[in-house]
């Protein structure tokens, strides 16, 4: 039987993924390779069907001897890898059924705009702040880090300041403009992202980027940092602003939850909440929600009734907040969306409802 090249095999499903504007390629044994593109799985039928010694071939053509050792041992690893013409991707590989599997995640070399990423200018206002906690959060796959990407590179682009990412793994890489960028890698340049976090206060930062809250203890630093003159960026996985609130709080004992809530009500800027809905026209457009925070905000936070949030953001249209359901609606009245896919991603459908 011939000895399968798996170096030069990535490489080809590599390409594929590039050429049909994928999100991400999936190895796992019993199927063929499978590339998303535009939300939907696609399996690579012309590829053979996958064996666990395959998935594991192609493991080996990505990290080195020792990462594969540990990966065995621990059963699951993340990673990034860079291919030939430098195309980049976030791994995770795992096991599933006593078999191995991988899901990576493709990252564009070039870090792109908001404009091309069709969301809201209002961002650009965040980007300014000297200091604050900005969370954008959402489900897995909705492209929360290529957000915080966009705005971290406006940033560099027109501010003077240090800038720290503290990622797992490194995804965007970061040319320094006006800015100077550090990047630092969890379990490579760093122990943890709490531990990272806390040596921050040390290196003269000015805007911290935390590739996600892990925690209590990141969570408490992340804040920390907020009201000692850091702009903090982060994600969440959450599904709206109000959600974000209570998980932030709730990671804390109830001995502690009447200060976390004073101190986020002081340090949270704002809340980017984002999905990626299936375009008429092919590919995804974002549906967003905007969540700033003001005096009406911050007393809700610190009076324990987060509850009533939602209803700050229906009818903060005019201090620049953006409801999730009003998002749709454009989108559909624009032409972008159909209406069935507005209902779907709706986290309110009678609300949304309402509006139509």
């Amino acid at each position: 039987m011939a000895t399968v090249d798996y170096k030069r095999e990535l490489e080809d499903l590599i390409d594929i993924v590039v050429e049909e504007n994928g999100s991400d390629l999936h190895f796992s044994a019993g199927s063929h390779p499978l590339v998303r593109v535009a939300g939907s799985l696609i399996p690579l039928i012309k590829k053979p069907q996958l064996t666990s010694d395959d998935a594991l071939g192609f493991l080996r053509a990505m990290l080195s001897a020792d990462k594969v050792d540990t990966f065995l041992k621990t059963q699951e690893v993340d990673f990034s890898y860079a291919g030939r013409n430098g195309v980049r991707f976030r791994g995770n590989a795992y096991f599933q059924k006593g078999t191995v599997a991988i899901a990576l995640r493709y990252i564009p070399n070039k870090i792109p705009k908001l404009d091309d990423l069709n969301l809201p200018p209002i961002l650009e206002m965040f980007t300014q702040r000297p200091q604050g906690f900005f969370l954008c959060v959402g489900p897995v796959g909705q492209g929360k880090s290529t957000t915080l990407a966009a705005m971290i590179q406006m940033i560099n682009e027109t501010r003077a300041e240090h800038i720290m990412t503290i990622e797992d793994p490194i995804e965007y890489l970061f040319e320094p403009n006006k800015s100077l960028i550090d990047q630092r890698e969890v379990r490579v340049d760093t122990e943890d992202f709490s531990q990272a976090l806390r040596s921050a206060f040390r290196q003269d930062v000015d805007v911290l980027m935390v590739g996600e809250m892990r925690g209590k203890e990141t969570m408490e630093t992340a804040v920390t940092a907020a009201e000692t003159g850091h702009l903090v960026f982060s994600t969440l996985h959450t599904n709206n602003a109000a959600q974000t609130i209570d998980r932030i709080i709730d990671s804390f004992p109830s001995g502690q939850q009447d200060q976390i809530r004073l101190q986020l009500s002081g340090s949270l800027a704002g809340i980017f909440s984002q999905r990626l809905v299936p375009r008429i026209s092919g590919g995804l457009i974002p549906a967003y929600e905007l969540l700033i925070n003001n005096t009406a905000v911050a007393n809700l936070i610190r009076e324990r009734r987060t509850h009533e949030i939602q209803t700050v953001i229906e009818t903060g249209l005019e201090h620049g907040m953006i409801d999730m359901n009003r998002s749709l609606v454009e989108l559909v009245q624009k032409g972008e969306i159909t209406v069935e896919n507005a209902f779907s991603y709706s986290i309110n459908p009678k609300g949304l409802e309402r509006l139509m």
